[in-house]
């Protein structure tokens, strides 16, 4: 199951990345050039432990993914101000209620992942 996981959302961050820089509003959100930059990063890792990486390792990175964006949306929407809950990282990122809400749709999705994924 990690591994599929790994294969379908490592797709979706790569198509979105490079998406973000023709539609910086896609779906409401906020994808500024380091925020696309950082889903093609992504996306191109969880490709890696989708197609190459053994069961185990990509079980580990859904763990490891899931927890980081989970706590990411979690934090951005409690600690964001305004009607939006913005919240900047950097003057790079800035993340919005939108944000928050796929943040933690993946962090579960990544969690359940690893949760049902196998080892070698």
């Amino acid at each position: 199951m990690a591994k599929t996981v790994c294969k379908l959302l490592g797709v979706i961050f790569v198509i979105v990345g490079i998406a973000g820089f023709v539609a910086p509003n896609l779906l409401g959100a906020h994808l500024s050039p380091a925020h696309n930059l950082v889903h093609i990063v992504s996306g191109a890792i969880a490709l890696y432990f989708g197609f190459a990486g053994s069961a185990g390792a990509a079980r580990g990175f859904c763990i490891i993914f899931g927890i980081v964006y989970l706590l990411l949306g979690i934090c951005g929407w409690f600690l964001g101000t305004g009607a939006d809950h913005m919240f900047n990282i950097g003057t790079l990122l800035m993340l919005g209620k939108v944000d928050h809400i796929i943040h933690i749709l993946l962090g579960v999705i990544f969690l359940a992942g690893g949760a049902l994924g196998g080892r070698d």
